[in-house]
């Protein structure tokens, strides 16, 4: 009959395989499980033809299903702002024998500086402030323990200045000196807090609005930059990207 597929069709070949993987809320799995789902899904509506699953290390057996969905040797994205234990050591022991290939975390991402300075010089048009005369202020998470986070944080920071030249640009951790309420004091009605986060957790529910509060911060807060419209684009491109190197000439 016309119209009818034939048997002896075969389907069209997955271009790629990825699994989107972050930390999640221990205490309450659920919604962050549902927010990254839909992260993968605007991932995926990039890469027609791929399967792009997600898992949260958070949520028990949530990355063993991921996993077993997309098959043998998938990319595995981290969405974390920084390198550290648990997209190094406690990924890789989850992920065993998998024969995955782990990509570096979104935080660390070169396209990202790039990203967040064309969102910010929108931001700048919309409240029509000049950057010159605008305050910018970074809250991340920190570590009292590694190096790293505070490493990759103040790196994405260097980058952003050479990008968009900012009156002032500070970077306060929750974790670690120097600690956001001391960073955010005294930054003016013209400022700018960039929450450096994946996701809205309880750092950025609870413990930025508690630091700008005490510092009396009167500027705009944005959302955290994981949860900007060009992110899932930007996560799309860097498994394109890692996929096509991988094919042989």
């Amino acid at each position: 009959m016309s119209g009818t597929r034939s048997p002896f069709q075969k389907a069209p070949a997955t271009k790629g395989h990825a699994v989107i993987v972050s930390h999640g809320q221990p205490s309450d799995p659920g919604p962050a499980e549902a927010v990254l789902a839909n992260f993968a899904r605007q991932v995926a509506a990039v890469l027609p033809g791929w399967q792009v699953e997600s898992a949260t290390l958070a949520a028990p057996g949530a990355l063993d299903r991921a996993l077993k969905a997309v098959g043998p040797a998938p990319l595995i994205y981290p969405l974390f702002m920084t390198q550290g234990w648990f997209t190094g050591d406690a990924l890789l022991e989850r992920l065993d024998d998998q024969h995955a290939r782990v990509l570096s975390p979104f935080g660390t991402d070169p396209g990202l500086p790039e990203m967040a300075a064309r969102s910010l010089q929108a931001t700048l048009r919309d409240t029509g402030w000049q950057a010159e005369e605008t305050r910018l202020f970074i809250a991340a998470h920190g570590s009292g323990r590694s190096r790293n986070s505070a490493r990759d944080t103040q790196r994405f920071a260097r980058a952003l200045a050479q990008l968009i030249h900012f009156n002032d640009l500070r970077v306060g951790f929750v974790e670690e000196a120097p600690f956001l309420a001391d960073m955010a004091f005294d930054l003016g009605e013209k400022s700018i807090c960039l929450p450096f986060f994946a996701a809205k957790g309880g750092h950025v529910i609870d413990d930025i609005p508690e630091a700008l509060a005490l510092a009396a911060f009167e500027g705009l807060v944005l959302e955290p930059i994981g949860c900007w419209e060009a992110a899932p684009a930007l996560v799309a491109r860097a498994l394109q990207t890692e996929i096509t190197a991988k094919v042989p000439a």
